[in-house]
C-alpha cells in the first residue's frame, strides 16, 4: 500500500515538473491536518488558530514563495489522518505536512513521511517516539517526559511524600507516568499506586476513588487536553481536595482553553509545562494580542503555540533553504533553528529533530477575576530526557 503511494507521488512529482506553469510552483502549499470536529475538537481550533495568527503576523510569503495553509479534518481517527495525508502528497500537492492531534495520528503520517520524503511538522502530539517514526518529522510541542520530569522534580522539593499517579491508558499517558514516577523516586518519593484510565473513559469518579482510598499527599494526573474541565468536577466532586490530596499535573489538564470553566476547585492547582497565556515577555503580549483578533478574541492555549511556532519553523527553514521545501533539504535546514517564541527561547535539537525548551511549573491563580496559569518556576532550555537518556 505504502510503496504504491510512492511511487504515485514519485510520478506526480515528475508530471509537476514538466506540466505546471512557473508561478503555481512558487506556492509551498502545507497540508494541516487536524481533529476539527470530535472529542478532540480543540486541540485542531487551537493548533490551527495559532497557524494562522502566525501568518497574519508575518505575512504570506517567504524566500519568494508563497505559502498556502490546506487544512483537512481527520476527527482524530487515525486511518482517516493517514488517507488524508496521502490525499494531500498526491492529489494536492502538499509540500509540507503539519498539525497531527494526538500520538496515534502523527504515527499514522510517519510510513507516508518517509516514502514520499516530505518534511512533518508534529504541532501538537507529545509521545517521545514520534521523531523516532520518521527521519522527515520534526516537532514544536513538546514531550511528556520533557515536562513531566520537572513536575517531579517540584513534588520532591515541596514536601510530597507519597504520590498515586493517575494517567490515560496511552502513549504520552504512559511517557508522564514513567518521567514523573521516575524523578519522584529518584529524589526520595514513593508511588503508592499507578492508575491508567481509559482514553476514551468519560467517567473519572472510580477511578479518583481508587486515588482518595490510598491516601496519598497528592494524585500526579495526565489527561488529553480538553478534558481537564469533567476531572476536576469530579476531584471536586469525590472530595479529594477535603482528604488533603493535593493535585499536581501536566499542563493539559489546567488547559488554558478551559481552564475558566473550571472554577474554583482548579485553584491552586500544580502542572509543569511549556507555554501559559499569562507568560510574561514582549513576544507573548505581542502574540495574544494578534492572536485574539484574527481568532474572535478566543484565548490562547499551549496548543495554538504549537501551531504558531510550526509556522515559524517551516518559515525560518525556507529561509535557510532558499524557498526550497524538498524533504532532505528542509530536514537539515530543520537541525539547530533557534528563535524566539512567545513561550520563551526555543531551539530545533540537531540530533533528534525536537523541541529544546523552557518547562515552566505553574500554579493556577485568581488574577483579575479570570484562572490563570502562573509560572512560578522555570526548568531552562530542557532536552527531552527520554532521548537524552538513550543518548
Amino acid at each position: 500500500m505504502i510503496k504504491g503511494i510512492a511511487l504515485g507521488v514519485a510520478g506526480l512529482a515528475a508530471a509537476l515538473t514538466t506540466a505546471l506553469p512557473v508561478t503555481a510552483q512558487e506556492a509551498v502549499k502545507i497540508g494541516l491536518i487536524l481533529p476539527m470536529t470530535g472529542p478532540f475538537a480543540s486541540t485542531g481550533r487551537q493548533v490551527s488558530a495559532g497557524a494562522k495568527a502566525y501568518m497574519a503576523a508575518k505575512g504570506d510569503t517567504v524566500a519568494g514563495k508563497k505559502i498556502e495553509l490546506v487544512i483537512r479534518d481527520d476527527g482524530g481517527v487515525a486511518d482517516q489522518t493517514r488517507r488524508i495525508a496521502q490525499e494531500l502528497v498526491v492529489n494536492d500537492g502538499a509540500k509540507v505536512l503539519a498539525g497531527f492531534g494526538l500520538t496515534p495520528l502523527a504515527m499514522a503520517v510517519a510510513p507516508v513521511a518517509t516514502q514520499a520524503k516530505i518534511p512533518t511538522v508534529v504541532m501538537a502530539a507529545g509521545t517521545a517516539a514520534i521523531t523516532k517514526a520518521s527521519p522527515f518529522i520534526t516537532r514544536t510541542s513538546g514531550t511528556l517526559p520533557q515536562y513531566s520530569m520537572p513536575v517531579g522534580t517540584w513534588a520532591s522539593q515541596n514536601g510530597i511524600k507519597k504520590v498515586v499517579t493517575l494517567v490515560s491508558d496511552y502513549g504520552p499517558g504512559i511517557d508522564a507516568e514513567k518521567w514523573f514516577s521516575k524523578e519522584f523516586k529518584a529524589k526520595g518519593g514513593e508511588v503508592v499506586e499507578a492508575v491508567r484510565v481509559p482514553l476514551q473513559n468519560p467517567d473519572f469518579a472510580p477511578f479518583l476513588q481508587r486515588v482518595r482510598d490510598a491516601k496519598p499527599d497528592a494524585v500526579f494526573v495526565f489527561l488529553p487536553s480538553g478534558v481537564g474541565a469533567l476531572f476536576m468536577k469530579q476531584f471536586s466532586d469525590r472530595g479529594l481536595p477535603e482528604a488533603g490530596i493535593k493535585l499536581i499535573a501536566t499542563g493539559d489538564v489546567t488547559d488554558d482553553d478551559i481552564l475558566n470553566s473550571m472554577g474554583k476547585p482548579a485553584i491552586g492547582t500544580i502542572t509543569g509545562h511549556f507555554y501559559a497565556t499569562a507568560h510574561e515577555s514582549p513576544e507573548n503580549k505581542a502574540y495574544v494580542e494578534v492572536f485574539k483578533k484574527v481568532n474572535n478574541d478566543m484565548r490562547p492555549n499551549f496548543m495554538s503555540v504549537g501551531g504558531y511556532d510550526g509556522m515559524a519553523l517551516i518559515y525560518n527553514a525556507l529561509e535557510k533553504t532558499k524557498g526550497d521545501a524538498t524533504g532532505p533539504a528542509f530536514m537539515e535546514a530543520v537541525k539547530g533553528l533557534s528563535w524566539t517564541s512567545p513561550r520563551g527561547p526555543v531551539s530545533i535539537d540537531p540530533d533528534t529533530r525536537d523541541i529544546i525548551q523552557n518547562i515552566y511549573i505553574r500554579e493556577v491563580k485568581d488574577v483579575g477575576g479570570e484562572l490563570q496559569n502562573v509560572e512560578i518556576q522555570t526548568f531552562a532550555n530542557l532536552k527531552d530526557p527520554e532521548k537524552a537518556e538513550a543518548k
